[in-house]
C-alpha cells in the first residue's frame, strides 16, 4: 500500500511550464487523459490520468498487478499545476513543474528532478 501512496504522489507532480504561457492555455491543453509512456518516477507506465475542464482529476494507478482510481482536483496557475487527492482519510498535495505541454505531449518534473512523459489519448 506504501507504493501505491508513493506513486499517487508521483501522479500528483504537475507544475512549470518550459515557456511562460497563459494560464487557460495550460489549463485547456491539459484538458482530456493522458497515459504515461515514458517514468522516470514511481509513476507506473501504463497508467493514466485525466484532468476534467471542472478542476477535478482521476487517475488509474496500474502496478503490481492491480489498479487503483483516485479522484482528485487540480489547479493551473500560470505554467504550475498543483493536485489534491484523497487516499484512504489522508489528503495528499503536490506540486510540479510542467516540462513541455503540447496538443498531445506532456512531460511533468517532479519535486527531485524525475520526469514523467505522457502522451494524449485519442478520443
Amino acid at each position: 500500500m506504501r507504493m501505491l501512496c508513493a506513486v499517487a504522489l508521483g501522479v500528483c507532480l504537475v507544475a512549470a511550464a518550459s515557456t511562460a504561457r497563459a494560464q487557460d492555455d495550460n489549463a485547456k491543453k491539459l484538458v482530456g487523459v493522458w497515459l504515461v509512456e515514458k517514468s522516470g518516477s514511481d509513476l507506473p507506465v501504463g497508467s493514466s490520468i485525466e484532468f476534467l475542464k471542472d478542476g477535478k482529476m482521476k487517475a488509474v494507478i496500474k502496478a503490481e498487478g492491480m489498479e487503483l482510481k483516485l479522484d482528485g482536483e487540480y489547479k493551473v496557475d500560470k505554467d504550475k499545476l498543483t493536485v489534491k487527492i484523497k487516499i484512504g482519510e489522508e489528503s495528499v498535495e503536490e506540486t510540479a513543474t510542467i516540462k513541455k505541454l503540447t496538443e498531445d505531449v506532456l512531460e511533468i518534473e517532479d519535486k527531485d528532478k524525475k520526469v514523467d512523459s505522457f502522451k494524449k489519448k485519442k478520443k
